[in-house]
């Protein structure tokens, strides 16, 4: 009956097409910069893309109570994925839902998630469906490619009659990375630009130069840029993307909502 209820109200909202950035720093939050995270608003169906440290209040100034349809973590690391047991915290002890909230992750999210709170069970609130798999998320079609990093990390597409967005996590240069950016309508890649990545062994994340060189490789339409290091010049990061991509760039800063629109189908 309440999933009825939520379904008519949906149906009655307005239709908005959004992208809001809840956090863009890469390892730590400052003062100015939650950590990762990104909100989608699908015509009344919302998605949350990773939830790192700092970003559940900047969501709940956008949607209280963070009533949500879906989340969507890219990787264990913590400044990915960490405000997600404040989330269980809200949903546990604050609005008490209903239905449990589908969180597609990694296994790694999972147990990390359970060793901060292992007297509770975090299954009384997540609806857990392991990636890299592909899922049906309301309008959308959940795609997911490995890309590499620390830890497991997975690359997320998300497609509609209308829309194509992908999302890298946090990855080194890989080929897959054409794949999950291909023909996206928004490409948003990391471009943390961390000191000494470069002289490292294995590559596990990416510069802004070489997120432009991956967008255009894709063909992507839009590129957004994110997961700075913390005291990074962001607009100079913008220009090195921009030597090497054609398309619009955007810089991901908090509280920033763009809209979400393609040619791909009618308005």
């Amino acid at each position: 009956m309440n999933n009825d209820i939520e379904d008519q109200a949906r149906q009655k909202t307005p239709r908005k097409r959004t992208l809001t950035v809840l956090g863009s720093s890469a390892a730590y939050p400052t003062p100015t910069h939650s950590c990762s995270g990104f909100l989608i608003d699908w015509d009344g169906y919302r998605i949350v893309l990773d939830l790192g440290y700092g970003t559940l209040p900047r969501l709940l100034a956008h949607l209280p109570e963070a009533r949500v349809d879906a989340v969507v973590i890219s990787h264990e690391h913590p400044d990915h994925f960490i405000d997600l047991h404040g989330l269980f915290r809200i949903r546990r002890y604050g609005s008490r839902p209903s239905t449990r909230l589908p969180v597609y992750c990694p296994r790694g999210v999972v147990d990390r998630l359970r060793g901060l709170e292992p007297e509770v069970d975090m299954g009384d609130e997540f609806d857990f469906h392991e990636i890299p798999a592909d899922h049906r998320l309301g309008p959308f079609q959940l795609s997911c490619i490995e890309l590499p990093h620390f830890v497991p990390n997975v690359g997320i597409r998300l497609s509609a009659a209308d829309i194509v967005i992908a999302y890298t996590g946090d990855t080194g240069p890989d080929p897959n990375l054409a794949k999950l950016g291909a023909d996206a309508d928004l490409f948003i890649v990391d471009a943390t630009d961390r000191p000494g990545e470069f002289v490292a062994g294995q590559r596990n994340l990416l510069s802004a130069s070489e997120a432009g060189r991956w967008a255009t490789r894709a063909g992507a339409k839009r590129l957004m840029l994110t997961h700075f290091w913390p005291g990074n010049d962001r607009q100079a990061a913008a220009g090195e993307a921009r030597a090497s991509f054609c398309g619009e760039i955007l810089v991901a800063t908090e509280d920033l909502e763009i809209p979400l629109n393609s040619g791909r189908g009618r308005d």
